[in-house]
């Protein structure tokens, strides 16, 4: 975990936040809002310009921002799958994160700043669907101009007590930098040890895209469930041979003894898992998560068919993309 120190927000200003916020728009582990607090604490002393360490801030997170969505544009779900797997949470943040813009369309802009796991991601997963440029940049603004505001006004009208925490953590011979250290390692800690857990809990229970073939040529198949999302499907509008779409709100997995799998198209396979997990926590104890999903099947060279099909007949997997 890199910081900023303090004293180095008072001496260069806009210059040390839009250093800062750039670096953390753009994925670097640096902590942007305690350093807006403690430059909202310096504006309130004087000492800065609230005008000129906001543009900065906006200026820095729209240009990280941008990076992020042109990456997305041009290099697509490949890019969202690879962050995953350096992130302790941007697999479940993408099923989020698809989740809200399907519901509520590009205004989860304005707020993905203040969701933990949202900001680094969603400006990738919005180059990844077809929204105009304008839009995304209008509504990320909007965002960063409400995110920034909000941290610099909190560290002004709490600077009082933000002075006084500093003195009293200096007085024990420590620093707000080896707190905020501290924290953030804990944190991260607690995050890495309660994913791996899960991860290693339902890794047990996924079944391969062989395994998932030969049980649906037994005597009693499984019943096959896709939880991708509508936006997912319209990009690919193929799916397992007689699987059915998951509804969250009206699961229909059949009587408790079926076997059941779950398969989706996101990073880790985290749509699937948690459908898994929850069917787990319904009774459903024959639920299994299909390793890999919809790609790793069609890589596979086993057949897919339409979602909308009327005849049932199966698609090939080279013409499934198309």
């Amino acid at each position: 975990m890199i910081h900023v120190s303090p004293a180095a927000i008072t001496a260069w200003g806009g210059e040390a936040v839009f250093a800062n916020v750039l670096l953390t728009r753009l994925g670097v582990p640096v902590p942007a809002v305690p350093v807006l607090v403690l430059a909202g604490s310096a504006i309130a002393h004087g000492t800065l310009s609230f005008t000129h360490v906001l543009v900065a801030a906006v200026l820095a997170a729209m240009i990280g921002d941008g990076v992020w969505f042109t990456a997305g544009r041009v290099y697509g779900r490949p890019l969202i799958n690879r962050l995953a797997r350096f992130s302790l949470s941007i697999d479940t943040s993408v099923q989020t994160t698809r989740a809200l813009f399907e519901r509520f369309g590009a205004p989860i802009m304005a707020i993905c700043k203040f969701v933990p796991g949202l900001a680094l991601i969603t400006p990738p997963l919005m180059g990844t669907t077809h929204i105009p440029t304008k839009i995304f940049a209008t509504w990320d603004s909007i965002g960063v101009v409400a995110w920034a505001s909000f941290w610099l006004l909190g560290g002004a009208l709490f600077s009082r007590q933000l002075a006084q925490l500093v003195q009293t953590v200096e007085a024990h011979g420590a620093t707000v930098v080896d707190v905020l250290a501290a924290l953030a390692l804990l944190y991260l800690a607690y995050r890495y040890v309660r994913r791996w857990r899960l991860r290693k809990w339902l890794d047990d229970r996924c079944v391969s895209v062989d395994q998932l073939d030969r049980m649906m040529h037994a005597k009693s198949p499984p019943v096959v469930l896709d939880a991708r999302l509508a936006t997912e499907v319209g990009q690919e509008p193929y799916r397992i041979p007689g699987a059915s779409m998951f509804d969250p709100h009206a699961p229909d997995v059949g009587t408790i003894e079926r076997v059941v799998v779950v398969y989706c198209a996101c990073p880790n396979d985290a749509a699937a898992k948690m459908v898994c997990a929850r069917l787990h926590r319904e009774g459903f104890l024959h639920s299994h998560a299909l390793r890999g999903g919809l790609d790793a099947w069609v890589a596979r060279g086993y057949p897919v068919e339409p979602v909308l099909a009327h005849g049932g007949g199966a698609l090939e997997p080279s013409l499934a993309r198309q």
